[in-house]
């Protein structure tokens, strides 16, 4: 089956929430952190830079992997990085080192794609981790 690069986002983005809900099931307060963190990132990315925001999603998770801003970093270097022709850094093993060791071209595809991958990410996470009101 031939799917298109949206449908794979799509699918990548589903499969991350799902993953996020078994992590934090049992967890409201993080998985609404977290719903938060998601729906603000591309607003930060535009203000700040991929590179800026990733950092700062680093800073924020103070090395704890449970940390939801750890997470976000952590599926954003898994959709950046993955084993496809059209990742922008296709099999790099950590998301930091490839952002400042390529070019421009290649960090404004990764950035593009970032914000395109988050549309469908922030939708999935509005829908099945944000708090009902």
């Amino acid at each position: 089956m031939i799917r298109t690069l949206e449908q794979e986002r799509a699918s990548d983005a589903l499969g991350k929430i799902q993953a996020a809900e078994r992590i934090f099931a049992g967890d409201e307060e993080n998985a609404d952190k977290f719903a938060s963190y998601v729906a603000g990132l591309p607003a930060t990315i535009l203000a700040n830079g991929l590179g800026q925001a990733a950092a700062t999603l680093l800073a924020k998770a103070k090395g704890v992997q449970d940390n939801p801003h750890y997470r976000l970093y952590q599926y954003l270097e898994e959709w950046l990085c993955r084993d496809a022709a059209q990742a922008p850094y296709q099999q790099a093993k950590d998301l930091m080192t490839a952002i400042v060791n390529n070019n421009r071209q290649t960090y404004l595809h990764a950035q593009a794609e970032a914000l395109a991958w988050l549309e469908w990410l922030k939708k999935f996470a509005i829908a099945f981790l944000k708090k009902k009101a």
